[in-house]
């Protein structure tokens, strides 16, 4: 019997096609300048690309979203200043991370609890000065700026507060992330160490985005950054949250849902927003 462990070939391409992204634009459209690599130069890009980019699933919804491929992100995020899901913030962030000279590992997670959730989350962790850092621009409530990847790691910036814990996923490590509430510690997600290639992508976004159930494919989700207030919208309810207040919730009409989309500024176009309105009131049985 033999013990000894294959060597997979040696990975000589650009499998993640970073040469193709106009860097120059995608730093003009966030507002900051090309610097060194540094963490502080880290932490600006990183707040400032959750800020101008939505959370959303807006393209799953209206059946028109083309795909993961940095192409086809650059042209949604960079050149009309839209906002998307995780495999899109993940495969844009990377991109120019790496352009700019940081080392730079995607990684797939999984939201909830880990026995009953598949790989459908996107990070991006940087290794900088010999110290791992965790990314996470695609989430619903996202983090404003890297946490370290370190076990009991914790980071409050802006009344926003994380922490990393190491955890065992199966036969290997991993990483939770956790978000801090009222109540204690709130499980936001967990990713794994193995690699990632450009077709795990692929097949993440395509059963995301297709699978009947994905609770993509049947509500409306859009979250919005803004400096001291994150604002969450479905086409049911809104949700805005202040570090330090009481969280603001109530339940709104499909109309108004629209009517919030506008008042915040989405890039979107007024036949999107007619036929986002025709999905939603056809999701949820009612003229509303």
């Amino acid at each position: 019997m033999n013990d000894s462990v294959a060597t997979l070939p040696v990975e000589t391409a650009d499998l993640w096609g970073v040469d193709r992204l106009d860097l120059d634009a995608y730093l003009a459209r966030i507002g900051v300048a090309a610097r060194p690599p540094s963490r502080e130069a880290l932490d600006e890009i990183h707040e400032a690309h959750v800020r101008t980019f939505t959370f959303d699933n807006v393209d799953v919804l209206l059946d028109t979203h083309r795909g993961v491929d940095l192409d086809v992100v650059q042209a949604k995020f960079v050149g009309r200043g839209r906002g998307g899901y995780c495999f899109e913030h993940g495969t844009l962030l990377a991109a120019a991370l790496e352009r700019l000279g940081y080392t730079v590992e995607r990684r797939l997670g999984r939201v909830g609890d880990p026995p009953t959730t598949g790989r459908t989350h996107c990070v991006v962790v940087v290794t900088l000065d010999g110290q791992r850092l965790l990314a996470d621009p695609g989430f619903g409530l996202s983090l404003l700026r890297p946490i370290p990847l370190e076990d009991g790691a914790q980071d409050d910036y802006g009344g926003w507060a994380y922490q990393v814990r190491s955890v065992r996923l199966g036969s290997g490590r991993g990483w939770a992330l956790y978000r801090q509430r009222q109540s204690g510690w709130e499980l936001m997600h967990c990713h794994d160490e193995l690699p990632v290639y450009p077709s795990d992508l692929v097949v993440g976004h395509h059963f995301t985005s297709t699978y009947p159930e994905s609770h993509f494919r049947n509500a409306l989700i859009l979250a919005q950054h803004d400096p001291g207030r994150h604002t969450t919208v479905t086409d049911s309810s809104v949700t805005i949250r202040r570090p330090g207040q009481p969280t603001e919730h109530r339940e709104i009409s499909v109309l108004e849902a629209i009517d919030l989309l506008r008042e915040l500024a989405v890039p979107l176009t007024e036949d999107e927003l007619l036929r986002l309105t025709d999905k939603l009131l056809t999701l949820r049985g009612k003229d509303s």
